[in-house]
């Protein structure tokens, strides 16, 4: 899957909380200094070119919606992380996010029962 730029990102971000969507509404949206609008009619057309949106025509307006889930996009994403940092392995990387990421006890002990759900799951399989 091809991947999306940073600005890219926060505008699919956009797209996704608020979809089906107009440009304007997504102007409206973006926190100032707002981009200009041919900044972001730009965007929209390589996100387009991506596959990753489409559009419906109003007249003179889109309205724009996702072709790509957004969990899809994030599981691919961090997927590919583990692959380049981590020698694709997912145990390391679990070992790294919950060392290094600052996790409160409760969110420690949340993400062990996660873990221990998994693990039922997967024994009742």
């Amino acid at each position: 899957m091809i991947e999306l730029s940073k600005t890219e990102e926060q505008l699919m971000e956009l797209i996704w909380k608020m979809e089906p969507v107009f440009m304007k509404e997504i102007l409206e949206a973006l926190p100032e200094p707002k981009p200009a609008p041919s900044t972001i009619a730009t965007l929209l057309k390589r996100m387009q070119e991506k596959e990753f949106i489409s559009f419906e025509t109003f007249g003179n307006s889109r309205q724009y919606k996702s072709l790509v889930a957004k969990d899809k996009y994030f599981s691919t994403r961090v997927n590919g992380m583990i692959k380049d940092f981590f020698n694709n392995s997912a145990l390391k990387f679990a070992s790294f996010f919950t060392t290094n990421s600052k996790l409160s006890n409760s969110e420690l002990a949340e993400l062990r029962n996660m873990i221990d759900q998994q693990l039922k799951e997967q024994k009742d399989e």
